[in-house]
């Protein structure tokens, strides 16, 4: 019973922090801030409840929401007839439209059309999306990062960018080399994603979004974000003045227009120390656990492929070919979000490391294939003459020489399935590429980032590669030691004939 209240208490909200400003994002003190995490607090206050905040990766967000993984996303999730097909959504909690972008002192522009023959940069999954793709003409070019698609402007390798209204105001006003060209195109509403199966939910939201909204609270949120329009009065019909000073849309604007120095940067990635260092565990666990499962699973199928029966032989075949021909990222799906449909529940790093290393088993079945007929069969046919049965001959003569010849290519695999690792971040894991997304964000360095997360990349994969050279060095002098006694199967050399 206690469980039960405890539960009730508690509001689990996804969003993805990599959308950036002025959402749900982590600010310059590595804190949870944004207009959306200030809304769906609000909400929680009424309904009573403490919200928690859950990460997921943005394709990711709505599938979670049918996995059960949080009770409700809101992350800048337009209301759509077709998105209306999979979730509930609350009423309206902002609305807004979709904005051009070009660089400064660019023509101006009144209709999409003209931007016949342009490329055009947006994100995917949006209403922008659709309406550059309904304009005749229009390359449309997407972007995972706005940042990327505004700087790819600035540098003169697309001619604009169209995106929601706040993210330009964010992210293109602030800066002196963009300009926002062209009046509003279309509108947008955003809404509070809700599974299908919970319409209680629905309607307790929308019961405490609607006091926050007619108390002005809402009002007050987006004043401080410089985000109340005169969309969002007349469609929350509140007075059309901001009622708050736009303190927070000036402390990002001041964070961005900042100029790091190397020792204010080095500062800040000590700041981020706690969570490298977490995300470097992290990735450390899923990939050896990953990999070791590869391993065990490989060599078994690589065994039942060569030495097996004919039933178990397809079975190998049919398995290998078919997750070798298929994305890692589709598995990864099927596992954490498909299984449960057939009632099969795993926790994201059971999925992650199961994704990983049932992927790589496929790889490795083949690696070890390769070795096993790289070991010459009159090996086999020896052992068999000496009285061992075949298992025997392929535990003690076979496999300890297949090792040696499968070594390198193992340790290659490791390492890429280490790089790999990364689409844990689809299953809500937070590892060191998801960190790297989020320092990036609130530093608005993803070239330092970047290098320095390479960096633990490569010492994270370093001692791996050091103890398959050490192994290989160490079984090649064992080999040679070997040669040079007389073997077990070494043929006896020919007797000289002395002529009489």
């Amino acid at each position: 019973m206690i469980g039960s209240v405890q539960a009730e208490s508690v509001l689990r909200w996804a969003a993805d922090t990599n959308s950036n400003a002025p959402y749900t994002f982590y600010n310059g003190q590595n804190k949870l801030t944004g207009f959306e995490y200030e809304i769906i607090n609000a909400v929680a206050r009424q309904m009573g409840r403490r919200a928690q905040f859950v990460q997921n990766d943005w394709d990711g967000l709505i599938p979670g929401l049918g996995r059960g993984l949080y009770d409700c996303v809101i992350c800048g999730v337009e209301i759509t007839p077709d998105r209306a097909q999979e979730v509930l959504f609350s009423q309206p909690y902002y609305v807004t439209f979709n904005q051009f972008v070009s660089r400064k002192g660019a023509t101006p522009i009144r209709s999409l059309k003209q931007l016949s023959g342009k490329q055009i940069g947006t994100l995917d999954q949006t209403s922008a999306l659709r309406l550059l793709e309904e304009t005749g003409g229009v390359t449309a070019k997407i972007y995972d990062q706005e940042i990327n698609a505004y700087q790819d402007v600035a540098n003169g390798r697309i001619a604009g960018v169209l995106l929601d209204y706040p993210i330009a105001k964010y992210y293109a006003e602030p800066n002196p080399e963009l300009q926002l060209n062209g009046p509003p195109f279309g509108e947008i509403s955003y809404g509070i994603a809700i599974s299908k199966g919970n319409p209680e939910l629905c309607k307790e939201i929308n019961a405490a979004l609607s006091t926050v909204i007619t108390s002005g609270e809402l009002r007050h949120i987006l004043s401080g974000w410089d985000l109340w329009t005169e969309a969002d009065s007349t469609a929350f019909d509140q007075p059309v003045t901001a009622s708050a000073p736009k303190s927070d849309y000036k402390a990002f604007v001041n964070s961005y227009a900042a100029r790091a120095t190397l020792w204010t940067r080095l500062k800040q990635f000590a700041g981020f120390w706690p969570l490298l260092l977490s995300a470097t565990i992290l990735t450390l666990e899923v990939s050896i656990l990953g990999m070791s499962l590869a391993i065990v699973a490989g060599f078994a199928m690589a065994v039942a492929r060569v030495f097996g029966p004919k039933p178990l032989k397809s079975l190998a075949i049919i398995y290998i070919e078919v997750v070798r021909g298929t994305p890692l990222l589709v598995q990864l799906f099927i596992i954490f979000y498909g299984l449960p449909n057939i009632g099969i529940s795993l926790s994201p790093f059971v999925a992650g490391v199961l994704g990983l290393g049932l992927n790589y088993a496929a790889y490795e079945a083949e690696n070890y294939r390769a070795g096993l007929l790289a070991v010459h069969q009159g090996q086999m046919e020896a052992a068999r003459a000496l009285g061992m049965t075949r298992q025997q001959g392929l535990i003690h003569v076979v496999m300890p020489q297949a090792f040696r010849f499968v070594l390198p290519p193992v340790t290659n695999d490791f390492i890429s399935l280490l790089k790999d690792s990364s689409l844990v971040s689809m299953v809500t894991l937070l590892d060191l590429t998801g960190a790297y997304n989020r320092i990036a964000t609130q530093t608005f360095d993803y070239f330092g980032t970047g290098i320095f997360v390479a960096l633990l990349y490569f010492l994270i994969g370093l001692p791996f590669v050091r103890l398959a050279r050490f192994t290989e060095e160490r079984l090649a002098i064992d080999q040679r030691r070997s040669n040079q006694r007389p073997g077990l199967f070494r043929p006896p050399k020919p007797k000289q004939v002395v002529s009489g």
